[in-house]
């Protein structure tokens, strides 16, 4: 028996088992409401140095597109302004003669200009001028051009590599498609075949099982054990489908697209509160169960989908870096 309806709904707005309300996927490297999409295309094309894709890929990860957000710093709305940048950034973006930070079609608008006025501010920085437009949106051009480039904050670099990888190569996913049923299988199939490998912070790469790194947040070490965590084994499976995965399971979740709908076997199995807290990944294997390597201490193993509290969704990894099996 499936997961079902019931179990799909309560993973969250990424996958519906039945929806009115559709999700943009195949335009735009991140799934945008439907409401949203025509103000993200718009805003996304203020200046040359954005795109629709990266802003799609910001506001996904600022606020998971809900225009109610309001964090403990005061930041508020779809875009997370706080309140003296919104004071000097925020336009009237519908026309209605008011600048509304909880109102989308100001907020939105805003984003991007405020994403085109950091690119002059953080103009001749070193580095990836990308990178250095989405720190200076998180910690501020000033700390931007101090640093000669993104801050050595753990916080902005999350938030910079994140956005980067949903948002694909200078802001697109370069054409890139979900993976075939085909190479879904292989991964599944290569999954499989690690069943009963211990588990190993750190560990496991594209060839197999290897010994890991030091230390898990509760401490443990993968330096003396050749196996895999849950990401590395992820990370295995689809390498024998010839797809390339980002090592971390965020980063995975960032370079795959949203499942709308019924899920398949392959698909990867995500954990974390948004986007930017996943921090386990498994995969799918048909039926309501998944393939994981948990934690430190078990072996790889079948689990049921929802063993772990904090489902977030499921998605499909994109095939722009694949090579043919």
């Amino acid at each position: 028996m499936g997961i079902g309806a019931t179990a799909a709904i309560v993973v969250g707005a990424y996958i519906q088992a039945a929806s009115s309300d559709p999700l943009l996927g195949a335009a735009l490297s991140v799934a945008v409401p439907a409401e949203y999409r025509g103000l993200v295309e718009k805003a996304g094309q203020t200046c040359p140095e954005i795109s629709p894709n990266l802003l799609a890929a910001l506001l996904q990860q600022e606020s998971g597109f809900n225009p109610r957000a309001h964090s403990p710093a005061d930041a508020m709305g779809i875009a997370q302004f706080i309140p003296g940048t919104w004071a000097t950034s925020g336009i009237d973006g519908n026309g209605d003669g008011k600048r509304d930070v909880w109102d989308p079609e100001d907020a939105i608008p805003s984003a991007g200009k405020h994403l085109c006025d950091l690119a002059q501010e953080v103009e001749g920085v070193p580095g990836d001028k990308q990178s250095n437009i989405l720190a200076a949106y998180n910690a501020g051009s000033g700390a931007v051009r101090q640093h000669g480039g993104v801050p050595p904050y753990k916080e902005t670099q999350d938030y910079v590599r994140i956005i980067n990888a949903n948002a694909g190569p200078k802001g697109g996913n370069s054409g890139g498609r979900t993976v075939t049923a085909t190479q879904a299988s292989a991964a599944l199939q290569a999954a499989k075949r690690m069943i009963g490998q211990p588990y190993s912070w750190g560990g496991g790469n594209a060839q197999g099982p290897s010994t890991g790194i030091c230390c898990s947040p509760n401490g443990s070490s993968g330096q003396s054990t050749v196996g895999f965590d849950c990401s590395g084994l992820t990370l295995y499976a689809y390498a024998q489908a010839g797809i390339d995965l980002p090592r971390t399971a965020a980063q995975q979740y960032a370079a795959s697209e949203p499942v709308t709908g019924k899920f398949h076997p392959g698909d990867l199995v995500f954990y974390g509160s948004s986007p930017s807290t996943i921090h386990h990944v498994a995969i799918y294997a048909g039926g309501g169960w998944v393939i994981e390597a948990p934690r430190p201490g078990t072996r790889v193993r079948y689990s049921k989908i929802g063993t772990m509290p904090d489902l977030f969704g499921v998605a499909r990894p994109v095939s722009q870096h694949s090579k043919e099996i």
